[in-house]
């Protein structure tokens, strides 16, 4: 059973390809320890996009941050120096015959959420891209992904 009590894990990534491998492993790992081993095989998709994202298209430092808030979301983001916004995903039925250009679409297909957020600290800038799940995923067909764009709440804590 999934604690009650909110927690954090963020996990600074170099700018090398290995760091998806390593971003899915630690992923795996947390959720393991922390009773949501249900959520892994998803979890672990969308992290791997997210981070692969960050990792080939910027240059720079990236980092992997892993929420889980009571009483049942877990929110997996990726922040990349790049303050350009991520290209908007196409529908992953078109996506799907592509080699390249459909992280976005896997993480809009299997996401509850998923949005992206502009970041300036400390005269730094970047992007926080992050996806939502829900704990107690429906094996049934999934409801459409909701799409929340800059300024409309979607600030990460």
């Amino acid at each position: 059973m999934p604690e009650n009590d909110p927690w954090e894990y963020s996990l600074h990534i170099p700018d090398d390809l290995r760091a998806v491998t390593v971003s899915r492993r630690t992923l795996r790992l947390i959720l393991t320890v922390h009773g949501l081993i249900h959520l892994v095989d998803v979890a672990e998709l969308l992290a791997a996009e997210l981070v692969s994202n960050a990792v080939r298209h910027t240059k720079g430092p990236a980092a992997l941050r892993v929420r889980w808030s009571p009483p049942g979301t877990l929110r997996i983001g990726a922040w990349d120096a790049d303050p350009e916004p991520p290209e908007p995903p196409e529908p992953f039925e078109r996506a799907a015959e592509r080699e390249d250009g459909r992280g976005l679409a896997l993480v809009r297909a299997c996401a509850d959420v998923w949005g992206w957020q502009p970041l300036a600290r400390g005269g730094n800038q970047g992007k926080y891209v992050w996806c939502e799940l829900g704990a107690a995923q429906d094996p049934g067909p999934p409801a459409p992904p909701a799409v929340v764009r800059p300024g409309a709440g979607a600030v990460p804590a």
